[in-house]
C-alpha cells in the first residue's frame, strides 16, 4: 500500500493528491481488492487519541484521508504538510461515479430511512449503470441478516453511514465479508439525497463549511468545540518539537 503518511495528534494520514487517490480507487475496483477507507476531521483525531482500539482501526485503514481543514491546517502548523484535504463526501461522489462508469455493484448502508430512500432513488435515476444490490438503514438491531445480505450479494463498493467510531467499528468487523472498498461515510447520504444542503461552493473554497453547518444547524455547537480543543493540543505539539 502507499504509505507515505503523516502523523497528527496520533493519526496517521496518507498524504497524495485527490488525482493520485481516484487512480489508487480505480485500480481497486479492477482488482476486486478489500480496501477500508477512513475519513478523520479533528472530532475524530480527538475521539482516537481516548480510544486506542479506535486509533489502531484508523491506523490500520487502507486509507487515511484528510477530510476537514483543521487537518489540513494542523498538519501545515506541524511543519509536515499534506497535499490537499480529500471530503469523505467527494470521495463517496467519486466512487459512485466509478462504479457508474465501470457497471459495478453497490451496497448502502445507515442513515435515517427516509433519506436512504431518497439516495437509492437518486442513484437508480442519475446513475442508470450502478447495479445497487442493496440499501439498508441505520435503525437496526442486529448485524446478521446485513451482513449476510452483503457476502450474498458481493458488491464491489460499501458505504456505511453510522456515524464515527461506529461506522469504523463496523466496517473493522466485517470487512472480510465481501472484496469491496468499504467507507464510514457519517452524514454524507443526507446531502447526497439532497435532504440537506452542502455548503455552497464559496464557503467551500473559503474552507468555512464548518461554519454554514453551525449557522444552519446551531445544534452542532458542541461537536464544533473539537475544533478548537484540536488546535490548541497541535499548537502544544508544536511547542514540544523545538
Amino acid at each position: 500500500m502507499h504509505k507515505n503518511r503523516v502523523n497528527i495528534l496520533g493519526t496517521e494520514f496518507d498524504n497524495f493528491t485527490a488525482k493520485q487517490f481516484h487512480k489508487y480507487l480505480d485500480d481497486d475496483l479492477d482488482l476486486k481488492a478489500n480496501r477500508f477507507i477512513v475519513t478523520p476531521n479533528p472530532e475524530i483525531v480527538l475521539s482516537a487519541r481516548k480510544d486506542s482500539n479506535f486509533s489502531k482501526i484508523i491506523n490500520n485503514a487502507d486509507y487515511v484521508i484528510p477530510d476537514g481543514i483543521g487537518i489540513i491546517k494542523g498538519a501545515k502548523s506541524l511543519g509536515t504538510p499534506l497535499h490537499e484535504r480529500i471530503t469523505g463526501f467527494d470521495t463517496l461522489e467519486y466512487l459512485i461515479s466509478a462504479v457508474n462508469r465501470k457497471q459495478l455493484k453497490l451496497y448502502m448502508l445507515g442513515a435515517k430511512p427516509e433519506v436512504i430512500e431518497a439516495s437509492a432513488k437518486k442513484i437508480k435515476k442519475q446513475y442508470p449503470q450502478v447495479n445497487l444490490v442493496g440499501y439498508h438503514d441505520g435503525y437496526f438491531k442486529d448485524d446478521t441478516p446485513i451482513i449476510e445480505e452483503i457476502a450474498a450479494k458481493k458488491p464491489n463498493v460499501v458505504l456505511v453511514a453510522l456515524g464515527s467510531p461506529k461506522q469504523e467499528f463496523f466496517i473493522d468487523k466485517y470487512r472480510k465479508q465481501a472484496n469491496a472498498i468499504w467507507i464510514g461515510v457519517g452524514g454524507s447520504f443526507d446531502v447526497f439525497s439532497e435532504t440537506k444542503k452542502r455548503a455552497p461552493k464559496v464557503f467551500q473554497k473559503l474552507n468555512l463549511e464548518w461554519f454554514y453547518r453551525l449557522v444552519t444547524e446551531p445544534t452542532r455547537i458542541g461537536r464544533m468545540m473539537a475544533i478548537p480543543k484540536y488546535m490548541n493540543m497541535i499548537n502544544k505539539e508544536k511547542k514540544n518539537m523545538k
